[in-house]
């Protein structure tokens, strides 16, 4: 899962850093108004971390922005402001969720993985299609009951495009999902393919029908249906 964390404070971003990778999480760090206005511009992410009391801008209006551009990226309002009204306005404005600082890094990642539930599974901790189970909590994965073993990439990818179903994914976003802002210097998108051959392979193998499907030219699509 792709994280954005905006945040002018060194120190915190760093600890937020750390431990969301810990948590398995790809991380991407905006440290100003600015830094995280391009990245906002060109790349999604499961889940934004805003604080508004930036230096060089007011981080609700980044918020605004992102509404206006119908991104459907979570965010987070993690902010020192602890006032009612600042609330109500992050809120209204757009926000999912708002988390006074100083804050427990758990739950801010309990936050953090109610909204990507939400947004993409329905709520539920698992998520099932025909043979196929994953336990987001435990990141499982089994087909006729048989656990098969992912590598992260393999994982991350199953998880993006069952979170993604029946779109068109090119490879340059799934190169950018999977390498975040550094997919810009990457000469080809070749490891891309390495990544979807290998999890296709080990889906089939398994006795997992074909949902995962190459568009020729275009990219790839996790069909709903076997048709």
């Amino acid at each position: 899962m792709k994280v954005l964390i905006i945040e002018d404070e060194p120190e915190l971003a760093k600890s937020m850093l750390s431990y969301l990778k810990s948590e398995q999480y790809k991380c991407e760090w905006a440290e100003s108004y600015h830094d995280a206005l391009e990245k906002i511009y060109a790349f999604d992410y499961e889940c934004i971390l805003l604080d508004i009391g930036l230096p060089d801008g007011n981080g609700l209006h980044l918020l605004q922005i992102l509404k206006e551009m119908n991104k459907q990226d979570g965010v987070i309002i993690i902010s020192a402001k602890d006032s009612l009204e600042d609330k109500i306005r992050g809120l209204q404005i757009g926000a999912d969720d708002y988390l006074t600082k100083p804050f427990h890094l758990s739950e801010l990642t309990a936050r953090m993985y109610s909204i990507i539930r939400r947004s993409h599974f329905s709520r539920s901790n698992t998520t099932e299609q025909g043979p196929l189970r994953i336990d987001l909590l435990s990141k499982n994965v089994t087909v006729n009951n048989r656990e098969i073993q992912l590598t992260k990439k393999e994982y991350d990818l199953l998880i993006y495009f069952i979170g993604n179903k029946e779109r068109v994914i090119s490879k340059s976003t799934l190169a950018e999902h999977l390498s975040g802002d550094l997919a810009d210097m990457l000469d080809n998108y070749d490891f891309v393919y390495a990544h979807v051959k290998n999890l296709k392979k080990k889906l089939y193998e398994a006795g997992c029908e074909r949902y995962l499907k190459t568009v020729y030219g275009t990219g790839y699509k996790w069909i709903d249906q076997i048709k």
